[in-house]
């Protein structure tokens, strides 16, 4: 067997992917860390991904600097038009609801993040920023890890969970199986659709009169035991969830009021990872990234509404990041191409608001791409230690400095 993971897919809703070492080598995972002062059991982080590499630059906007207009003479947005942050640097137009939680000092934007010697490919990029191993090729992805490390019950189906059609990488853990369900909907595997054939697989697979012995078959029999459970229970555990936030009807909102329900229901989850685009702006981009944004913003802010009515706001704090940003110049199409750093946001659970590293340069730029001015890692590391009161060393590999971006 060459690949290190299996993958089950269902029509209409249910794909649950489990590393073969939580399977076959338990006795081989690594110890968990210590844990560290300060309770962070009850805290979840949910991860979104604006997928297709998000241009940095039309999202926290360098009106202040010249440079920006004369790169962008089309897409550039205009000074009257920006959401002022300070003298030098604005928010897209189109946010204005993060706008207002920024003002309310419950928005802390991360300027320039990215890492050294960056990769234009969105495969390989996403893979870095995934697993947090720039000069490697990772088996477990920087949330697996930590979710290998926290002790966390091995009897809760939803430790973490991944509203997306496919497990991410992020979350590939050697310990814990995450489920991937990218609609409450249709959750379940597709066997079960179909009237007596509920247990036909799991009977198949469990039977000892089969003809030849493989230490694979049981690995298939608990994800699918998992998996199985797992689509009677959730929809059971958050039947009784209300809210009264205004969700814009649009898939980033639909997901977000998901992860609510999933937050509000008492499922001890602590990882929820969304996903968010395509912002893979090539071609007449302004169109496509201002509703990606505005959907962004309006769906967070529905989402927090909706935390808040529940008293769960404090204890949920949201991150973003993209694989990369696109480079400064607009192409012939009124778009941009493949670039380096961009802007993360981080939202509620006690964030210190405001903005955090410096603006890339206008004036030193890496062939066409401006520079990082934070590694990601060390916006992660901060996750770790502050939010989740683990070490970072053993999940996130090497040293970085945490940031105050928390209270």
């Amino acid at each position: 067997m060459k690949r290190n993971r299996f993958l089950l897919g269902a029509v209409s809703g249910l794909t649950v992917a489990a590393n073969a070492d939580s399977f076959f080598a338990k006795a081989l995972a690594a110890p968990s860390l210590p844990g560290l002062p300060g309770n962070g059991d009850d805290r979840v982080l949910v991860v979104v991904n604006m997928q297709g590499g998000n241009d940095g630059l039309n999202t926290v906007v360098p009106y202040g600097m010249q440079q920006y207009y004369r790169y962008r003479p089309s897409l550039g947005v205009t000074p009257h038009d920006v959401l002022s942050l300070n003298a030098q640097v604005g928010l897209n137009p189109e946010m204005k609801s993060l706008k207002a939680m920024y003002d309310a000092g419950s928005v802390a934007i991360v300027q320039g993040a990215g890492y050294p010697k960056p990769d234009h490919s969105h495969f390989r990029s996403t893979e870095i920023w995934q697993t947090a191993e720039p000069d490697t090729y990772g088996s477990t992805g920087w949330l697996g890890r930590y979710l290998d490390s926290a002790n966390l019950p091995s009897a809760n189906l939803f430790n973490a969970v991944a509203i997306a059609q496919v497990l991410p990488e992020a979350l590939l853990a050697r310990k814990v199986d995450v489920p991937a369900i990218p609609a409450l909907q249709g959750y379940g595997l597709a066997s079960d659709k179909a009237a007596g054939q509920r247990t036909a697989f799991s009977s198949i697979i469990r039977d000892s009169r089969a003809p030849f012995q493989s230490p694979y078959l049981s690995a298939v029999a608990e994800i699918e035991d998992h998996a199985q459970r797992g689509s009677e229970e959730l929809p059971k555990l958050i039947a009784g969830y209300k809210s009264e936030a205004s969700y814009p009807a649009t898939p980033i909102g639909r997901s977000l009021a998901l992860a609510a329900q999933i937050i509000g229901s008492k499922t001890q989850t602590r990882v929820i990872y969304v996903q968010h685009g395509s912002f893979d702006t090539h071609a007449a981009q302004k169109t496509t990234q201002d509703r990606l944004l505005r959907e962004l913003s309006d769906g967070i802010k529905a989402f927090y509404d909706d935390l808040a009515q529940h008293g769960n706001d404090k204890r949920t704090l949201t991150m973003t990041f993209s694989e990369f940003g696109r480079r400064v110049a607009e192409n012939g199409s009124r778009g941009t191409d493949h670039g380096e750093a961009g802007p993360m946001f981080l939202v509620g659970g006690g964030v210190k608001g405001g903005l955090y590293g410096e603006h890339p340069s206008l004036d030193d730029l890496d062939n066409g791409d401006i520079k990082f001015t934070v590694d990601f890692r060390s916006v992660y590391a901060t996750l770790v230690e502050k939010w989740f009161a683990r070490p970072s060393q053993g999940i996130i590999a090497g040293t970085f400095p945490t940031m105050p971006l928390l209270a």
